[in-house]
């Protein structure tokens, strides 16, 4: 955390208990408010409410893709385990770079559902003006580590989601040597069509392609709820059929 942030009295004592009552969780973060309130914009406050919904090691693994599933200043990990990963340079943000190390080898991560930190947002913060915390940065160490792990055993993959969100996910997976077969679409007018040698289907065309991992990537909580939802009542299950990207 910075020397500007706050945490509540309570926070390392509750975050070592986590630690202490499931020796199975390699880390745990907790929640934040951010702060001050009156120059806060939307975005930033549907990205605190977002964050702040985490609350177990599923939600974590769930949410890994969307965004970094824990706020780095609220991080407490067992000490061997991050001697082990370490942080590293790879050009995008090294501490969501360490997170998705952390589940995609296997470790749990926990949040303790109390907002014990308090997060400063100014417009200084690096995370605000470096470029390794740029857009295009978080969206290709996302498409790294889904080709090296959710994407591993495939080189291609059903897509939901072909908007601006969709779109640039897609261009750094192939980077990755990863392209989708299939492009899942609502639109009627788009259905049967091809995007660069993608199939354009409907929702139900993926009971006819089993195995197929399918990867949505769409902006907005709202739509990938529902599109969770619909795919749970086919039969997926997220993590292991699908993943959200965001």
């Amino acid at each position: 955390m910075d020397a500007d942030d706050l945490m509540h009295r309570a926070r390392l004592r509750e975050q070592l208990a986590a630690l202490e009552s499931a020796p199975d969780l390699a880390a745990v973060g907790c929640h934040v408010r951010l702060f001050p309130r009156r120059t806060l914009r939307d975005r930033r406050r549907a990205y605190e409410l977002w964050l702040n919904a985490i609350d177990s090691p599923r939600r974590v693994r769930e949410e890994a893709f969307v965004e970094c599933p824990v706020a780095h200043p609220t991080l407490m990990i067992r000490r061997e385990i991050l001697a082990d990963l370490g942080y590293r340079d790879r050009g995008w943000p090294e501490d969501y770079d360490l997170v998705l190390r952390l589940l995609c080898a296997g470790h749990d991560v926990g949040v303790v559902p109390r907002r014990l930190l308090a997060w400063r947002d100014r417009p200084v913060r690096l995370s605000r003006t470096a470029d390794r915390y740029g857009l295009d940065r978080f969206t290709a160490c996302k498409a790294a580590f889904l080709a090296a792990h959710f994407l591993a055993a495939t080189e291609a993959y059903v897509l939901w989601g072909y908007g601006p969100t969709g779109r640039a996910l897609r261009r750094a997976l192939l980077a990755e040597g990863k392209q989708p077969s299939h492009i899942v679409e609502l639109h009627p007018g788009r259905i049967g069509n091809t995007i660069h040698g993608a199939c354009v289907v409907p929702p139900e065309a993926l009971r006819k392609l089993p195995g197929r991992p399918i990867v949505v990537s769409v902006a907005g909580e709202g739509p990938r709820r529902e599109i969770r939802h619909a795919l749970a009542a086919m039969g997926f299950y997220e993590t292991r059929d699908f993943v959200c990207a965001a």
